[in-house]
This record gives C-alpha cells, sequence and structure tokens, in this order.
C-alpha cells in the first residue's frame, strides 16, 4: 500500500475540483510547458473554466526568480488584444515557481510546504493535480517523490505524459511501478489526440447517424486510411527522434488511437469505463503487425533540403525510418477482411492528419467504372467532413460526375473557437473524467500490436531492414502507391476527379 494517504474511491476519484485546488506543473521549465502546458491552463483560465481560486505552481531543476519564470512560461501564448493582456496579467499573480531536484525527499517536502502555504487559506481540505511535463526517465522517482512527500489531504491526482514505454516490457515494468504509488482512478495518461475536435467528434458522427451507423462495416467499406504527414524533417533533433522512431512516435499512440475510436462498438453510455471498455475490446481483436503488411521510408537530401542522415545529431548510416506504412486487421464480426492502413512521416510534400475511409465499387450494370465513394475527416489543420458521392452532370446526357459534400468547420462553425487538445483535456482531468485518456490494458494491447515489429526494425531479431529512401518534400516512397493497392485502394478514378483543397483564406 502506498504510503501517505490511503487510496480513493472512484467516486471521490471522479469528482469535479471545482474549488480548493493547486495545480502543481513538474517540468515547467521545459518545452513541453511553456508550449503546450501553460498556454492551455491561460486559454482555460480565459474562458472560465479553471477552479475558483485555483493556484498555479511550477516546479523543475532549473533556478529561475519569479520573473524568469513567468516570462518563459508565457513566451508561447499569443496577446493580440487589450482584454487578453489583462487576463495574461491577473494569470501571472497565481502562477509562481518552486525549483528543486526529481530524485530527492528535501525538495519535494519544501514544495509541499510551499503548496500547504496556499492551501491553508482554504476552507476545506486542499486538492492537488500534478502534471508530469517530463521525460519518462524520471516518470518513476517523481511519481515516488510526489507520492511519499507531497500527497495531499484533499483529491489527488496526476497526469502522465507520453510516451508510456518502449515496448510491452518496458511499459509494464513502468506501469507496475506508477501503481505502486497512484491508483488507476488517479492517474491520467494523455494522448493529446484524443483531446482533438474531430477524434472527439467521431463518436458523434458515428453513433448518432444512421445513414452512417448502417454502412460502418466490412459490407460497404473497401479499407481505411489513418495518415498523418508532417512537411519538416527532424530539424537537429534527430539524435531524439532515432531513439523513438515514427511507429512509436505516432503510430503506436496518436494513429491506434484514432483507429480504436473509429472502430469501436457502442458504448451502453458516454461514461468513461464504458467508452474505454469498448475501445480495448477492438485492440484486443488486433493481431501483431505482419513484416510483409509493412512500408518502410526514410528521406534522403532533396529540393534543397538535407536528407535524415545529413543532421549531426543522427548516428551514421542509422536504419531509423522517418516513414512508415502498415497495414491492421480487426477480426471480428464487424471488421472482419478490411485493411486499416496507418501511414505516418516526416519531411513530406504537406503537413495533415486525416481519415480517408473508402467505400466499395457499386454493383456493376447500368454503372461501370465510376468514382468510389470516400468520406474523409481531416482531423487538422483546417477541421473538416467530406464526403464524396456521384452525381448527374447537369444537362442533356446522362454523365456521372464525383462531387464532394463539403463540412469545413472554419466555414459552418465560423462563430465558434475550436478549444486546443491541450485544454479539452486537463479541463477533463480537473472535473475527473477519464474518457479521454489512456487506460493501463489499453496500452498493453497496443504494445503486444506493435512491439514485434519494432524488434524488427531496430535489429533485436537480426538485421535492421533498410528502409527505401525518399525525396524530402514527396509523398513519400514510390513504393507506396503499389503497397496501397495491393489492399484495395483505388487512388485515381477514370473521371480525373481529384479531392478538393478548401481555400480558406477569405474566411
Amino acid at each position: 500500500m502506498p504510503v501517505g494517504g490511503s487510496i480513493p474511491s472512484m467516486e471521490s476519484a471522479s469528482q469535479a475540483l471545482r474549488d480548493n485546488t493547486t495545480i502543481i506543473v513538474l517540468g515547467a521549465s521545459g518545452d513541453l510547458a511553456k508550449k503546450k502546458t501553460y498556454p492551455a491552463l491561460f486559454g482555460l483560465f480565459k474562458m472560465g473554466f479553471l477552479p475558483k481560486d485555483v493556484h498555479i505552481i511550477g516546479y523543475a531543476r532549473t533556478k529561475m526568480d519569479e520573473a524568469e519564470a513567468h516570462k518563459r512560461i508565457t513566451s508561447y501564448i499569443k496577446v493580440n488584444d487589450d482584454e487578453t493582456k489583462e487576463k495574461l496579467e491577473q494569470f501571472k499573480k497565481f502562477t509562481s515557481y518552486v525549483d528543486g531536484a526529481y530524485d530527492q525527499d528535501e525538495p519535494f517536502q519544501k514544495l509541499n510546504k510551499y503548496i500547504e502555504g496556499f492551501e491553508s487559506k482554504f476552507s476545506g481540505p486542499g486538492n492537488r493535480l500534478f502534471y508530469l511535463a517530463l521525460p519518462p526517465s524520471v516518470f518513476i522517482p517523481v511519481a515516488r517523490g510526489l507520492r511519499k512527500n507531497t500527497y495531499g489531504k484533499g483529491i489527488n491526482r496526476i497526469v502522465v505524459e507520453k510516451p508510456f514505454g518502449k515496448d510491452t516490457d518496458s511499459y509494464r515494468e513502468l506501469a507496475s511501478a506508477m501503481k505502486e504509488q497512484w491508483s488507476e482512478d488517479e492517474t491520467y495518461r494523455i494522448d493529446h489526440y484524443l483531446g482533438k475536435e474531430m477524434v472527439k467528434n467521431m463518436l458523434v458522427l458515428r453513433f448518432a447517424n444512421i445513414a452512417l451507423a448502417s454502412s460502418w462495416d466490412k459490407n460497404s467499406i473497401s479499407n481505411v486510411q489513418i495518415t498523418f504527414k508532417e512537411a519538416i524533417g527532424t530539424e537537429g533533433r534527430g539524435g531524439y527522434f532515432d531513439e523513438f522512431g515514427i511507429i512509436r512516435d505516432i503510430l503506436q499512440n496518436h494513429l491506434l488511437q484514432v483507429l480504436s475510436v473509429l472502430t469501436m462498438e457502442r458504448p451502453v453510455s458516454f461514461s468513461a469505463e464504458d467508452v474505454r471498455d469498448e475501445k480495448v475490446k477492438v485492440l484486443r481483436a488486433i493481431p501483431p503487425i505482419a513484416r510483409e503488411d509493412t512500408l518502410l521510408g526514410q528521406y534522403v537530401a532533396a529540393n534543397g533540403k538535407p536528407g535524415y542522415l545529413d543532421d549531426e545529431t543522427v548516428p551514421p548510416n542509422s536504419p531509423c525510418p522517418t516513414f512508415a506504412a502498415t497495414t491492421l486487421w480487426i477480426h471480428n464480426p464487424r471488421w472482419e477482411g478490411v485493411p486499416f492502413i496507418l501511414k505516418a512521416g516526416k519531411a513530406l510534400n504537406e503537413g495533415k492528419v486525416e481519415i480517408r475511409i473508402q467505400f466499395k465499387d457499386v454493383t456493376q450494370g447500368i454503372f461501370k467504372d465510376i468514382a468510389r465513394n470516400e468520406l474523409v475527416i481531416r482531423i487538422q489543420p483546417n477541421e473538416a467532413v467530406y464526403l464524396k458521392l456521384n452525381t448527374k452532370m447537369p444537362g442533356l446526357y446522362t454523365r456521372t460526375i464525383p462531387i464532394e459534400m463539403d463540412m469545413t468547420y472554419k466555414r459552418r462553425f465560423s462563430d465558434q473557437k475550436i478549444p486546443e487538445a491541450y485544454e479539452s483535456l486537463i479541463l477533463d482531468a480537473l472535473k475527473g473524467d477519464h474518457s479521454n485518456f489512456v487506460r493501463d490494458d489499453e496500452l498493453d494491447v497496443a504494445w503486444k500490436i506493435f512491439t514485434p515489429i519494432l524488434h524488427w526494425t531496430e535489429g533485436r531479431d537480426g538485421p535492421a531492414p533498410r528502409p527505401v529512401p525518399y525525396p524530402y518534400g514527396s509523398r513519400g516512397p514510390k513504393e507506396l502507391d503499389s503497397f496501397t493497392g495491393k489492399y484495395g485502394y483505388k487512388r485515381v478514378d477514370n473521371s480525373g476527379y481529384s479531392w478538393p483543397v478548401t481555400n480558406l483564406s477569405s474566411l
């Protein structure tokens, strides 16, 4: 049993933190905190969603005075009007900073006294939300130090960032060490894709529209692609990237999370455990990825840009893939035989994340060689849903032409602000809502799917495969079309139709 207090019940763990709350950001001097965590906290404050009389404490090893800390944590907050400027000054008044080590009791005890100074003003026991904006190498000592020295008398929660291990064994070791200190109810594992508006909208699109629900299975769908594209390379961060690679960095977590929401069965309610139960069920129906269902690439110099191996931080002749396409199969009655192609790459021709669901050909007869229906859900940028249909070309002749039904968010919801993923997820953690966080058994199953292919690409089972080269700024390896083609995807149709790129410059 962890020391420092009893494990709270599920009921108390799901309670919303509306007052008597302190937020502690561990790793407050780092990039993640200043680029994501603090801007999200400020966004919630500006919209009125932070608990009443909240105080935010930054903690890191870097020694800084208050002025330097405020300068750093607000450096990525955009101030474009007087109201925001005034709000930012208010935000600074309830943010402070404490420096200290991550692997010693005394600094955490000092932090605890600092927190208690603010809690002494509360009318009841203080609640604490610990946000670990830290590298995984210090997760365990920090989790232990917090549990032993800073566990409060009210509700305590800990938010953990990915990556959660490197493979099945390392994840289980990490998870076991965390569970010794923090219960599953107290733990919130962030995959920020689960906070993105279009990913959250998928439950509504799927289960609130009978027109889609009735065609959402192997009888109507030919293949599904979930694509992540970045237009930049490693940009001097190749040493970090080489340690993790594109499969672990993007496919195993972000894209697999999208796939699980896309393919899960209808939950009996929107409660966290009902939703996560269905995600785990569909992941358990996916076997480990086969080598023959995998295409690996690595970008080379082109268009005036350096190749991956030209990055001085990358080990010479590294076999680390910067592009990967893997095909997953779901062995259940709904999806048996439908290929799910996950693709991710750096240094490509554009930056976007989208889901492309391609339906089967119409029954041959009066219509031949017409375009397939497609449903495209663009997660970022410029959130949108497109449905590609066939219609008659106006005129005296009967000719079909592909058209699209377009719901681009910036056009349809021009007066609505789309929240940032981190804003949404931090608010969920404050509410005690686990729905958009990753459960421990879900991660265990996810690692089982990807660990064999990761070990293969890293040369643990023999020589590592050599990724095929592709030019910086291209669509990816030239072998990509034949790879997706063997799973039934038809990229080009006889009508010469090309998918529209919505012009949002005037919106």
